[in-house]
């Protein structure tokens, strides 16, 4: 039997990727190892190996298209093995509707010839929960589209699935909801009560109900690529799911300013292609971070995150650090930030920053951490709210330092002031917490000596 190419899952959030480039032609003999194509994802670029040698042959997935997690994209037939052009393996299409949003929400792999693993078996892939040992007799639907059915008060067993299997996804309910063409749930009233009308579900407006708002021909309509579209699905379910709670507050930055001049003063120099270079060269925020971490370790109840069963709390301080590239954002990660030198964070950041803006990131090089930076400073943004990023439990947005009259012993001066606001996720770290999190902050950045020893 020739051996089926799959679309791997690179990412914990990959529901679908691209195949930006075959470095292999149909018909051509390719060996184990050999890099066969580049998947593009929502936060990187990845080349995937052939997973067997032989002749590459039925390349379904082509470029530039999204592809369902798990879904065949060719096969390799061993040297030797028989080859007929009987079998139809339709090239794979774009996933429709909410198939690119969530793997839940769709992931259908294309009929073939090959008899192809479910869902469970596939790397990454998990049974949605609700599915496992399911009835006959029970609608087959994905939690969305009973979610969205349930508000609508529709009875999803009498909607048909279009999904894998005839499963109900999203799209079904929402054409059922348009149509009327479901009956409605049946809904048990209290005795002697009449039966409560249901309320209307909040919809958010269509693509057709925006674009009517707008003159012809006044805009163009840039289609959203797989970063945005996770961008935007993470920002709602953080906003909607965590309770957010902010706090902020006021850090003078002479002392932290002065000693950053002294240590940049005092790199020593190293070769480089371009001549003689300075070792290292701190920016403020090699040392936000620093402190950040230390911060946490000072504070130890802070450096957790959330989850329904139990709270889990980290030993290591592991930041991320929100970096803007082209057509979105990633994070990447200093692992155990607290226990490395400052030198050594500054030069981590600048490598990560570099291979982020080029897309050669490896996931577990952004997934993960405790807790996460944003720095808007550079923009002059004074102070701002950053939106958690899960399963972090808190993130620092810090604003641009700038001169400011301050009293000090009744006194009036002029200090270079930072302010910062920490957004923490309220189920994990609640106000008094956060509070004693964002003292230690402000302890370690007005006497950054300490971040020395």
């Amino acid at each position: 039997m020739p051996t089926e190419v799959i679309l791997p899952k690179v990412d914990m959030d990959m529901a679908t990727g691209q195949i930006s480039r075959w470095f292999a032609e149909e018909g051509a003999r390719v060996n184990k190892g050999d890099v066969l194509f580049e998947i593009e994802t929502d936060k990187a670029a990845m080349e995937i190996d052939a997973p067997a040698s032989g002749v590459l042959r039925d390349v379904t997935g082509k470029e530039g298209i999204d592809i369902a997690v798990g879904a065949a994209v060719a096969w390799i037939y061993a040297d030797g093995e028989a080859y007929g052009d009987k079998v139809d393996r339709a090239p794979i299409s774009p996933p429709m509707g909410e198939m690119s949003t969530k793997s839940t929400e769709g992931g259908a792999v294309p009929p073939t010839s090959h008899s192809v693993a479910p869902p469970s078996a596939l790397p990454g892939i998990s049974p949605t929960r609700g599915e496992i040992g399911q009835s006959p007799s029970v609608a087959r639907a994905t939690p969305l589209a009973r979610r969205l059915a349930k508000e609508a008060g529709v009875d999803v067993s009498a909607v048909t699935g279009t999904g894998p299997h005839g499963r109900v996804v999203k799209a079904d309910v929402d054409a059922a909801i348009a149509g009327g063409g479901a009956k409605p749930a049946a809904k048990a009233a209290p005795t002697g009560a009449p039966a409560a009308a249901p309320a209307a579900p909040v919809k958010a407006m269509s693509d057709e109900q925006v674009l009517k708002l707008f003159e012809q021909g006044s805009y163009e309509l840039v289609p959203h690529d797989n970063m945005r579209k996770t961008i935007a699905r993470r920002l709602v379910e953080a906003k909607t799911t965590i309770p957010h709670f902010y706090l902020t507050l006021d850090c003078e930055l002479d002392a932290l300013l002065a000693l950053r001049t002294q240590i940049n003063a005092a790199a020593p120099m190293k070769k480089t292609d371009k001549g003689d270079a300075p070792a290292y060269k701190l920016s403020v925020n090699d040392l936000v971070i620093k402190a950040m971490a230390m911060a946490l370790k000072a504070v130890p109840d802070a450096n957790a995150s959330w989850t329904e069963s139990a709270m889990v709390k980290h030993k290591h301080a592991d930041v991320g650090v929100a970096v803007s590239i082209p057509g979105g954002l990633i994070t990447p990660i200093i692992r155990k930030a607290d226990e490395k030198t400052l030198s050594t964070i500054s030069n981590e950041m600048k490598d990560l920053t570099s291979r982020a803006r080029s897309r050669k990131l490896k996931p577990e090089e952004y997934q993960g951490g405790t807790t996460a930076v944003s720095n808007l400073g550079m923009f002059g943004i004074k102070d701002f709210a950053a939106v958690i990023n899960p399963p972090h439990a808190t993130i620092l947005a810090v604003g641009a330092g700038e001169e400011r009259a301050v009293v000090k012993n009744g006194e009036i001066r002029i200090a270079t002031v930072m302010s910062v606001t920490l957004s923490t996720d309220h189920r994990a770290v609640d106000g008094a917490l956060g509070a004693e999190l964002l003292v230690a902050f402000k302890r370690l950045i007005e006497n950054p000596m300490g971040m020395l020893v």
